[in-house]
């Protein structure tokens, strides 16, 4: 008689460096853009699980705790393991290490139904703008404020706006960010009034967080690499009330994919003075 088949059990652990060539290799199979190096820079801010059968990562899922507000995203299943409960596994997995804090992440249309089941709500949604960046003519500027580089002072400022922008405490993410990235203030009479963060990633590099006063600022941060990265290939992942869709086709920037942004446990309050106008990424928010 034929031997029956054999069940091998998914298991699920933490997850450590040791797996970021793995979770690099799953994220390959679903066509995502992240280098081994992007994996390593989220993973070292943040917690992680994965899925296992026989030895192999079948499943990953990672949360970054940010004050009382987190995010969580690289949510991944083997396409030969989908459908069977994995995903939901990891998902209960994150949010049990992230408790009752206001929760954020941005979800596909095939995700969001099981987000919704776990008590997301969608709140707005997230605009995937890329291409090769060129200079725009129509860069907007204002008397009395001036563009320049960032330098190690500014980083509280910068740290102060981000937090009043998005409602969370980002210390150590934007910390993070400004030492790996290149970042340009906004200066209004001595004080930084904006900025933005351009990095390495993927494909080529990512602009974001840009946080400004309004939707002209926020231009004028982009401006500023169209410029210094002209020829370049760029991904800016903007909120859908930015105002800038238009605006970033013409810098060569143009619309590529829609998330639906989904919060847990009510939204984080920000400033009205002040708005995030493109995230970090669709993982960190």
């Amino acid at each position: 008689m034929p031997s029956q088949a054999t069940v091998v059990p998914v298991t699920y652990r933490a997850m450590s460096e040791k797996d970021l060539p793995a979770a690099y290799e799953l994220s390959q199979t679903m066509r995502w853009p992240h280098r081994l190096e992007d994996w390593s820079f989220v993973l070292g801010l943040g917690t992680g699980f994965v899925a296992e059968e026989a030895g192999a990562v079948i499943g990953t899922g990672l949360c970054w705790k940010q004050g009382q507000q987190a995010s969580l995203g690289m949510i991944i299943v083997s396409p030969a393991h989908q459908g069977k409960g994995i995903g939901k596994a990891l998902m209960k997995l994150v949010l049990e290490a992230l408790g009752e804090r206001c929760t954020l992440l941005n979800a596909t249309p095939a995700g969001q139904p099981l987000y919704e089941q776990l008590g997301f709500i969608a709140t707005g949604t997230i605009h995937q703008h890329q291409g090769t960046l060129n200079a725009v003519a129509n860069a907007p500027s204002f008397p009395g404020e001036a563009l320049r580089p960032y330098v190690p002072g500014d980083t509280e400022a910068i740290i102060a706006l981000g937090n009043r922008a998005t409602g969370m405490s980002r210390d150590e993410v934007l910390r993070a960010l400004l030492a790996a990235g290149e970042t340009v203030v906004l200066e209004r009479h001595g004080k930084v009034a904006g900025f933005s963060i351009m990095r390495r990633f993927g494909r080529g590099h990512a602009i974001g967080p840009v946080v400004a006063s309004d939707t002209d600022h926020a231009k004028a941060l982009i401006a500023y690499w169209c410029g210094a990265y002209a020829g370049s290939f760029v991904r800016i992942d903007v909120t859908g009330t930015s105002g800038l869709q238009g605006w970033l086709a013409e810098a060569g920037l143009l619309q590529v994919d829609t998330v639906v942004a989904m919060a847990r446990h009510d939204v984080p309050q920000t400033d009205s003075t002040l708005q995030q106008f493109a995230i970090i990424s669709q993982a960190l928010c």
